[in-house]
């Protein structure tokens, strides 16, 4: 069974960096593509980035665009996420999920099997 595990998360201050993985474990042909999404408190959950396994194609959503990068390790199953630059209005719990099929990238209930999520805070 695919499950998805992140990692990377910790207290940074504003204008730092941080580098998430996302390890896809027992990984199938099925999958098309891995999103990074984030919930803050009292937050709806907010799509982050998106990367295709196969052709690596990407896509950003608009408060992460220019600053944050997503990125893949085929040989590793991780799907990475650098986040440069970072802001408090950053600071959220960030998930990774699996999608199997093309769809609409920015919403959640396109995405399968979700990881445990891992905390970014980002202090001013």
């Amino acid at each position: 069974q695919v499950r998805l595990v992140e990692s990377g998360g910790g207290l940074v201050q504003a204008g730092g960096s941080l580098r998430l993985s996302c390890a896809v474990y027992e990984p199938t042909l099925r999958m098309f593509a891995v999103g990074w999404f984030r919930q803050a408190p009292g937050k709806e959950r907010e799509f982050v980035a998106r990367i295709t396994l196969s052709g690596g194609y990407t896509n950003y959503g608009d408060s992460v665009k220019d600053r944050f990068t997503i990125s893949r390790d085929n040989a590793k199953n991780t799907v990475y996420l650098q986040m440069d630059n970072l802001k408090p209005e950053d600071t959220a719990t960030y998930y990774c999920a699996k999608q199997d099929w093309n769809v609409n990238p920015p919403m959640p209930r396109n995405y399968n099997t979700w990881g445990q999520g891992t905390q970014v805070t980002v202090s001013s």
